[in-house]
């Protein structure tokens, strides 16, 4: 039937059937029966095979071929042969066909095919060729299609496993990889005389070549990846798996039955039979499958991949937006994220880019820049960054310069080097001979197109004539031979891990991993840890049961959370749905088996459970403990969820809200409320802390975890570069350019407490032994804890001579302020929104007034009168003191050094340096008449002048010293929460009656 006897109507057929059914023949017989058509195919290399045949029929003057790699396009073209990506759109041909539509499945490519199949049409005929498995999604989504039923021509047979060395001629080997092709191809050269080599990498020349030597019987063998299942029609009469898994561009995994189907189907062409089989590493199919496939019975396909192809050029983020769009059928389902919408989400991050992508035409070339395939493979980054380099020069000058692109190609255009390099050249020269298809991208288009395909063949053949040429050693031929025989190889591993496979060196065991011999390369390493792994699987086993029966003292877990049996690694700690009770990832080969997998992690769960136990034993306490009720129980959730350490200012209202029998049945679990933080001091130690780190980092999906800090230190250095939240977990908190530990940091606040931290105090020498700090270190730390400090210089006091007094006691050279004036100094440590923190009885400070002292004094003292040690200088004339010893210097002569002998001294002074609150105070600054802090030291008695008071009067506070005694400041001023003295009356008999009577009615 000619295109001039079908009528006007426009014709969608879907011709759907197993292999070797002739549908690529009948599609071009149909495409050559109209004046104009169009046919997509699924790979270059099958393109070009179309190509040659409508070229024989028709000549080269009216067929065009179109690929992503190379662009053939006469002036009167009337047959376009093009893969599926690189089809001309609203060309209007009569005839249009797309071949594998099954591919409209495929998780990589899949949305492009379905795009073909909703939008692409002849004008009179379109034709879908694939596998049966499409009827479905065809017949729902493509209004009146037509479907036509083809069988095949031929029988396929399963052969079950057969060794590469006794395969029959006409054999065609499938591997999925590059290393294992060359693996096979090495070993059939030296067995069988050589093979022809068909990857979907090598450029039409080379493979033409390499076809035509198989074809015309120089060799018997053809090695080929899964590109010969897309359609290639070849004389084969067997096809033999070398492994029924594959890299898919995102993971390993299995084959499909259809997806295996469609490369056996390549056996048997025509009338003849075919047969099928596996080889290598591959295992034999299960029954069912080799029914299945020999039957070309398969499981119908219920959904495709699609993508949106009404895209939005305004902005780039309107692009984004339509490209994710989601579909509105239930056929079809959105596509994953594929590389050219990476690369467009990577590239809108950039300034730059988005500067010069103001308008809907530079959008436009952005994403045709987007689309450059990334045949290199490296890293998706370094693929963004040269897109980027292509789209600014193309914005910026309109094409691509000369003299940058020809760098770029002549360190490509080199045939040294061995297999690796040739195919990391071979993949660079590809994206070159993309960009040199684009029309408009580079000034000379047919220069660089042949300069491009050039290096492409030079490269192509230097790697097929490297393969040919290369020789196997002893140890390679040994292991190749006997690959996968039925016979066991004899493997040793000795005390070092080393493994050696019938005599020979192969590898190391690394746990239970193995390591092939770094000194092989390419094919060789492939065979050599393929014969490794048959041979090492009792092995395996037996380190399993010695791992399994191992003491925890011989595991144990690194800081990234990596899991080590001595000095190998043996798996990983992996989040679980509670950051008590992690995952565990293991080590271990594939060829090991599932019962060595599922005894290691087992091992491993145990040691980690055990681990976390014994570290974390109060916390879990506090867990379990069921007569925690309320909000007792409420706070001791978030303590566990908190790994054992809240800062307070988190839960500050929490806190608030606990009542006293709360916070006691919190703390007989260890819990301490401190001023700062809120935290279980066992859990401060340097094992669990260093768990909690891991627990913490994998709780939080960090990629890199950060280090624990050395064990024993009060302060270390800030890590600026550490997540939110490290501090904490590490039992510490970040206060200036140091962390301090915050038990330490607890100690310091109750040295802090007693402090007029609004007069201004200084350094005391117990603060900076706690801290382990120099005075300029604990003037950044008190910075970092909110304090101003205030640098100052003086000259360095001398020793002198102490006054004393008739009991012996040093009197204070400070006023002692009565309790009103007390209550009107004293600030807190720190602010704090909550109630501030309590003393503990360990750390209580005890009223040190000095009750020696004489009361006429210390009135003198309170009514500012003249200083204290004039007015005892003239108490001991009437009362001296017995001479002992001769006196050479004079009290207070220390103070007449000369001046050249004066040493000066830094000191700085503290005070808070937050906001104050709206009454004038600072907030959280002692709060007078509120309870102190959380109870802990004072069992919340109140402090002030205005403060509870026990029997007769006396205030409620103790004895200075003891527990639950008033504070008092050990700076330069003394305060007391005291209610002051009774004023003793002035004895008329003193001598100095009179004087004191007039300074106490000045006052």
């Amino acid at each position: 039937m000619t295109g001039a006897q079908i009528s006007g109507d426009r014709r969608i057929v879907a011709v759907l059937g197993p292999t070797n059914t002739g549908k690529t023949h009948y599609a071009i017989e149909r495409m050559l029966g109209y004046r104009t058509g169009i046919m997509g195919f699924p790979l270059r290399l099958l393109a070009r095979e179309v190509y040659d045949k409508v070229v024989a029929a028709r000549g080269p003057s009216v067929v065009a071929l179109v690929t992503g790699e190379e662009r053939i396009v006469p002036p009167r073209a009337q047959y376009w042969i093009c893969t599926v990506e690189a089809m001309p759109e609203g060309m209007g041909c009569d005839f249009l066909a797309i071949d594998e539509i099954q591919l409209c499945a495929d998780p990589e490519r899949g949305h492009v095919f379905t795009d073909r199949l909703l939008r692409a049409r002849g004008t009179r005929e379109t034709l879908f060729l694939g596998a049966d498995t499409m009827r479905g999604p065809i017949s729902a989504l493509v209004p009146g299609v037509q479907f036509m039923r083809r069988e095949r021509m031929s029988d396929l047979v399963y052969s079950g496993s057969k060794k590469i060395s006794r395969m029959p001629p006409r054999t065609a080997i499938v591997g999925f990889s590059i290393d294992n092709v060359y693996a096979i191809a090495e070993l059939i050269r030296r067995q069988k005389g050589g093979a022809a080599v068909v990857m979907g990498a090598l450029s039409p020349r080379t493979r033409n070549a390499q076809v035509a030597m198989y074809q015309n019987g120089e060799v018997d063998y053809l090695v080929a990846t899964d590109a010969i299942g897309m359609g290639l029609n070849l004389d084969i009469d067997h096809v033999a798996f070398s492994s029924l898994s594959k890299f898919d561009g995102r993971r390993m995994r299995q084959l499909a039955p259809n997806e295996l189907a469609q490369i056996a189907g390549r056996a048997g062409r025509g009338m003849s039979h075919g047969s099928f089989g596996v080889t290598g590493d591959a295992p034999p199919l299960d029954d069912g499958v080799a029914q299945a496939i020999m039957e070309h019975r398969f499981t119908p396909l219920k959904k495709l991949n699609w993508r949106n192809s009404a895209l939005q050029f305004g902005t780039v983020e309107a692009l984004i937006r339509s490209l994710e769009s989601p579909p509105q059928d239930e056929t079809l389902v959105r596509a994953r994220e594929a590389d050219d919408l990476i690369a467009l989400k990577s590239l809108s991050q950039q300034d730059e880019i988005l500067a010069r992508t103001t308008n809907a035409q530079s959008v436009r070339l952005l994403w045709d820049v987007c689309r450059v395939p990334d045949f290199r493979g490296i890293s998706q980054s370094e693929h963004s960054g040269l897109l980027g380099v292509l789209f600014q020069y193309l914005h910026g000058s309109g094409v691509v310069p000369d003299d940058w692109l020809a760098r770029q190609i002549k360190r490509i255009d080199r045939v040294d080097g061995d297999i690796d390099a040739l195919s990391k050249r071979l993949a660079f020269i590809r994206t070159w001979t993309y960009v040199a298809q684009r029309n408009g991208w580079v000034r000379d288009e047919s220069h660089w197109r042949g300069e491009t395909r050039a290096v492409e063949d030079r490269l192509s053949d230097a790697l097929h004539e490297r393969l040919t040429q290369r020789f196997v050693d002893r140890r390679t031929s040994v292991l190749l031979r006997r690959l996968k025989q039925k016979e066991a190889l004899l493997a040793e591993v000795n005390d070092k891990g080393e493994v050696t496979v019938e005599g020979e060196f192969v590898g190391r065991l690394e746990g239970f991993r193995f390591s092939p011999d770094k000194g092989a390369q390419g094919a060789e390493a492939k065979a050599l840890k393929s014969a490794s792994m048959q041979a090492l699987a009792p092995q395996f086993h037996l380190r399993a049961d010695r791992f399994y029966n191992a003491p925890d003292t011989e595991i144990d877990f690194t800081d990234q959370g990596g899991l080590m049996w001595g000095e190998h690694a043996v798996g990983k700690l992996v989040a679980g749905a509670d950051p008590l009770n992690p995952q565990i990832e293991v080590f271990v080969d594939e060829a090991a088996g599932p019962d060595v997998a599922q005894k290691v992690e087992r091992r491993l769960q145990h040691f980690i459970s055990r681990k976390i136990n014994a570290l974390f034993e109060p916390l879990l306490n506090l867990q379990r403990d069921e007569e925690l009720t309320g909000l007792a129980r409420g706070f001791a959730f978030r303590m566990v969820e908190a790994l054992g350490i809240l800062p307070r200012a988190a839960v500050a209202q929490e806190v608030k809200d606990l009542d006293q029998d709360a916070r006691g049945a919190l703390r007989k679990h260890g819990i301490r409320f401190g001023q700062f933080t809120i935290f279980m001091p066992l859990l401060l130690k340097p094992a669990p802390t260093r768990l909690r780190l891991v627990l913490w980092a994998l709780s939080q999906g960090l990629s890199e975890f950060p280090d624990s800090p050395p064990a024993g230190l009060v302060t270390v250095p800030v890590n600026a570069d550490a997540p939110e939240g490290y501090d904490t977990m590490c039992g510490y908190r970040n206060a200036g350019e140091r962390m301090i530990r915050i038990d330490m940091l607890e100690r310091l606040a109750d040295m802090l407490r007693n402090e007029d931290s609004r007069g201004g105090f200084e350094a005391k020498p117990d603060m900076l032994s706690i801290t382990g700090m120099t005075l300029e270190q604990f003037a950044d730390l008190m910075q970092g804890l909110g304090y101003n400090a205030d640098k100052g210089e003086r000259v360095k006091a001398k020793p002198v001579d102490a006054v004393v007094t008739e009991t012996g006691t040093p009197a204070a050279d400070v006023p002692v302020m009565d309790a009103a004036q007390q209550a009107e100094n004293t600030p807190a440590a720190a602010p704090d929104e909550t109630d501030t923190a309590a003393v503990t009885e360990d750390n209580a400070v005890a009223d040190v007034t000095p009750a020696d002292v004489p009361a006429e004094v210390a009135n003198i003292a309170d009514a500012g009168a003249a200083p204290v040690a004039e007015t005892l200088a003239d108490a001991a004339a009437s009362d001296p003191i017995p001479e002992t010893a001769e006196i050479e210097t004079p009290v207070g002569d220390a103070a007449d050094a000369k001046v050249e002998e004066q040493e000066m001294e830094v000191f700085y002074t503290f005070t808070w340096g937050r906001a104050r609150n709206a009454k004038g105070g600072q907030r959280g600054a002692g709060r007078r008449g509120q309870q102190a802090g959380d109870g802990e030291g004072r069992g919340g008695a109140k402090r002030g002048g205005d403060g509870p008071r026990g029997k007769g009067g006396k205030p409620r506070g103790g004895k200075p010293g003891k527990k639950g005694g008033p504070r008092q400041d050990q700076g330069s001023k003394t305060y007391s929460a005291r209610p002051p003295k009774k004023e003793k009356q002035i004895d008329p008999d003193n001598p100095f009656a009179a004087a004191l009577m007039g300074l106490k009615q000045g006052d």
